[in-house]
């Protein structure tokens, strides 16, 4: 299934890697960072999975030096559902490519059914390598003991709310919910840990990440607001000229359909934002 031009111009930065680094020379202009990530999970063929870490070395390599080499990947598309080390073996292989030119891996967190694969691999890598970061998920009830024993190690967290539908036996599904459970980690964040990645379009949690740094004078080299590339594009510029450190997700490939229509099922504020996002806003 192809996606309409006008929404893959708007949230997909093309199929190509070029086509990524592009946008990234444009937002590098805007003084807005980039984490790039080629489309894909759940992946149970080793040839494929070897191809796509190949893929995301080359990516690394590609992007130049003047944008900062940084990768969003799922384990999922590196063979996780085939085996344990081969995934290892592949993500350890790009892990390396990344240090050899300077840059950083970020670890996506998927649906439930792998959360704890997906910490138990980051944590192997993590002995032997410290450009490596992971996504940890609000909604999940176990994320606090997970931002926490994240924190107690040093790595490096992006906090999310969540995009994948899951049982109120092991999440929180009322948005309240959720959002009290984003603040309380991202306060643990911001306030005993370095690099964190706050990455959500809510405004009321924009702003208490911001409030709460000033009242606790955490520098704004500690911390950096995350966003999806083609969702509130003009808030990026106004945090940005305001002083904060803004990085925008910018995928790229042609397997965009279960990452752009997750977003629009699981959270009705999402489609908002693409509505206003298509209207300029």
């Amino acid at each position: 299934m192809r996606l309409p031009d006008f929404l893959a111009a708007r949230f997909v930065a093309g199929s190509t890697a070029e086509s990524a680094v592009a946008v990234g020379r444009r937002l590098l202009a805007l003084g807005i960072r980039a984490t790039f990530d080629l489309l894909g999970e759940d992946v149970h063929d080793g040839a494929a999975a070897r191809r796509i870490a190949e893929a995301n070395q080359a990516l690394l390599r590609q992007i130049p030096l003047e944008i900062e080499r940084n990768v969003s990947v799922k384990l999922s598309n590196f063979g996780l559902g085939v085996s344990r080390d081969l995934c290892l073996e592949l993500t350890a292989e790009v892990l390396g490519v990344a240090r050899e030119v300077g840059g950083f891996v970020r670890i996506d967190m998927e649906g439930s059914a792998h959360t704890q694969a997906t910490i138990d691999v980051f944590q192997t890598l993590r002995r032997q390598h410290d450009n490596v970061g992971i996504v940890l998920q609000a909604y999940l009830h176990r994320t606090e003991d997970d931002v926490k024993e994240a924190l107690s190690r040093g790595d490096r967290v992006r906090l999310c709310k969540g995009a994948y539908k899951e049982p109120a036996s092991i999440a929180w599904t009322k948005m309240d919910d959720v959002r009290s459970s984003f603040r309380r980690n991202t306060r643990l964040l911001l306030a005993r840990g370095s690099h964190a990645a706050i990455a959500t379009h809510d405004e009321s949690l924009i702003r208490h990440t911001i409030a709460y740094a000033l009242e606790e004078k955490i520098p704004a080299s500690r911390f950096e607001l995350q966003m999806l590339y083609g969702l509130r594009p003009r808030r990026w510029e106004t945090l940005t000229r305001a002083g904060t450190h803004v990085r925008v997700y910018v995928p790229y490939g042609t397997r965009w359909f279960p990452y752009f229509y997750r977003r629009l099922r699981e959270r009705k504020e999402n489609v908002l934002f693409v509505l206003r996002s298509l209207l300029g806003g």
